[in-house]
């Protein structure tokens, strides 16, 4: 006798199956999981909005990767802005909820802060007022999960002038171990990179999403 799979299974088995694309692909609705992944299909059919970063420096980390914009605060990644061959500076203390005392390191670059003990809108003003050019906030405490998160608006009064995103936790943490092994105090980007007609299995993801 053939057994009827109940609605439940169903939905489990989409769910597996759903959660095995999420490191490269974050769930979205209309139509997106319908994509298949290595039949020339573009970036741009499924990114939803997400931007890339590469780095160039260390080797070890030269490799692209996706981060999703803040929300509602703080100003586009459009063609106005694109920073080439700077560094990516981790902010001291981590958290960057206060002015850092990397200051001078900070000042002119990317800030690289974990999230937090503060919310994402305030890390950002902290990090304009120190000079940053743009910050990438990543939630490395909790590095083995692998979606983005919407950084939102807080209702601060303050505005953020510079361009904010979330980078998943598992390359926050791959990037951030990966400096303190080789003592280094940065790493070297090109934000943003244009991928729009790059096909998806073209891409030059970091090895440990494990897509």
């Amino acid at each position: 006798m053939v057994m009827k799979k109940q609605p439940t299974d169903i939905i489990y088995s989409f769910i597996l199956y759903t959660f095995h694309l999420s490191s490269y692909v974050v769930l979205t609705y209309g139509g997106a999981n319908t994509l298949h992944l290595m039949d020339g299909t573009s970036t741009a059919e499924i990114i939803n909005g997400d931007i890339f970063f590469e780095i160039v420096d260390p080797v070890e980390l030269e490799y692209t990767y996706r981060i999703r914009p803040a929300k509602d605060f703080g100003a586009p990644f459009n063609e106005s802005f694109h920073v080439k061959n700077i560094p990516l500076v981790p902010v001291n203390p981590r958290y960057g909820c206060k002015a850092p005392d990397n200051l001078d390191d900070v000042e002119g670059n990317v800030a690289f802060v974990e999230r937090g003990e503060c919310s994402f809108k305030t890390k950002c003003i902290v990090a304009e007022k120190a000079g940053a050019k743009a910050v990438i906030i990543s939630d490395i405490d909790h590095s083995s999960e692998d979606y983005f998160i919407e950084m939102i608006d807080d209702n601060t009064n303050e505005e953020v002038n510079i361009p904010a995103a979330y980078l998943m936790g598992k390359n926050g943490l791959m990037i951030m171990k990966t400096l303190q092994r080789l003592n280094r105090n940065y790493a070297i980007i090109n934000l943003p990179v244009n991928l729009t007609f790059t096909p998806v299995h073209k891409m030059n993801q970091p090895p440990w999403l494990g897509w």
